[in-house]
C-alpha cells in the first residue's frame, strides 16, 4: 500500500475536499483505496457521508488507544474506497500522546502490513502538531494542496522546513509527490501571478491539472458526497480527475501493477 499525507498547516486550502475526491476519483479507477480523516474536524468523514453516530471507532482510537486498524475501517457508500472516520475525541489526542515515547510513530505502526488497500490517503489538520506528523512519519509521499493567494509561498516555505525535519529524525524516506493548485479563479490576475511563481520555484514537482473555484464541489458535501458523484460533469470534478491521473503517472511503477 502507497500511503499519501495530504497536509498544509495553512487552514482552507481545499486538503479535505481533495483529499475526498482523489480518494474517490482512484476508487473510480479501480484502486482499492483507503481515506483516513486525521482532522479533528472530521470534514472528511462527513463530506464522505459518514454520520456522526456511526463513527463507532475512528482515528481517535487508532493513534490513542492503539485499536487495530481492521476495526477502524468502515466502507463508504463509494465502491472500493473504504474510510477511518475522525471524531472531536480526536482534539484531545495530541494532548494524550505528548508523553509517549512513540507518539510520532503510532500511525505508522497501525498502518504496518496493511494489505487491504492499495493506496492510503490522510487528511490532515491544518497544523504542524503531533497528528500530522504521525501522518508524515507514516506517508511514503506528501500531497500539498496550494490555495493560488498572495500568502501560499510563505506557508509552504514552512511545511517544506517540516517535511526537511521529518526526513531528518522520523521518515527519511518521506517525498513529495506534487503541489497541487486550488480555487484558481482565472478572472483574478493575481491567481494567475502565484501560479507562475509557484511554477517557477518548484518547477515540475507543481501538478499540471488546476483545480478552480467551483460552486458544486463547495456544496457536495452538504450532501455527504464527493464532488464526483455529486456532480461528474462539474468542472471541479473533471479538474479532480485529471489530477488523479496525473497523480498515477507520478507514481512508482511497481505501485501501479496493484
Amino acid at each position: 500500500m502507497i500511503t499519501i499525507a495530504i497536509a498544509n498547516q495553512k487552514g482552507g486550502v481545499g486538503k479535505t475536499t481533495t483529499a475526498i475526491n482523489i480518494a474517490t476519483a482512484m476508487a473510480a479507477t479501480g484502486w482499492r483505496t483507503l481515506l483516513i480523516d486525521l482532522d479533528p474536524q472530521g470534514n472528511a468523514s462527513t463530506g464522505m457521508g459518514v454520520a456522526g453516530e456511526d463513527r463507532v471507532h475512528s482515528s481517535y482510537e487508532l493513534l490513542v488507544e492503539q485499536a487495530p486498524l481492521s476495526e477502524c475501517i468502515q466502507p463508504s457508500t463509494i465502491p472500493g474506497l473504504d474510510v477511518v472516520p475522525a471524531t472531536v475525541d480526536l482534539s484531545g489526542a495530541e494532548v494524550e500522546l505528548v508523553s509517549v515515547t512513540d507518539r510520532t510513530d503510532r500511525l505508522s505502526a497501525a498502518l504496518a502490513d496493511h494489505t487491504d488497500h492499495d493506496i492510503c490517503f490522510i487528511d490532515c489538520p491544518p497544523s504542524l502538531g503531533l497528528l500530522t506528523l504521525n501522518a508524515l512519519g507514516a506517508a511514503n509521499t506528501l500531497l500539498i494542496p496550494l490555495q493560488c493567494e498572495f500568502f501560499a509561498l510563505e506557508g509552504l516555505s514552512q511545511l517544506l522546513q517540516t517535511v526537511e525535519r521529518v526526513q531528518q529524525r522520523f521518515n527519511p524516506d518521506l517525498g513529495i509527490i506534487g503541489v497541487a493548485l486550488t480555487m484558481f479563479d482565472r478572472r483574478n490576475r493575481l491567481t494567475d501571478q502565484v501560479a507562475d511563481d509557484v511554477r517557477e520555484v518548484l518547477g515540475k514537482l507543481v501538478f499540471k491539472t488546476v483545480i478552480p473555484r467551483n460552486v458544486r464541489l463547495s456544496e457536495a458535501p452538504s450532501h455527504g458526497l464527493p464532488a464526483l458523484v455529486y456532480d461528474h460533469s462539474c468542472a471541479g470534478s473533471k479538474a479532480y480527475m485529471g489530477l488523479a491521473r496525473e497523480l498515477i503517472g507520478r507514481l512508482p511503477e511497481e505501485r501501479k501493477a496493484a
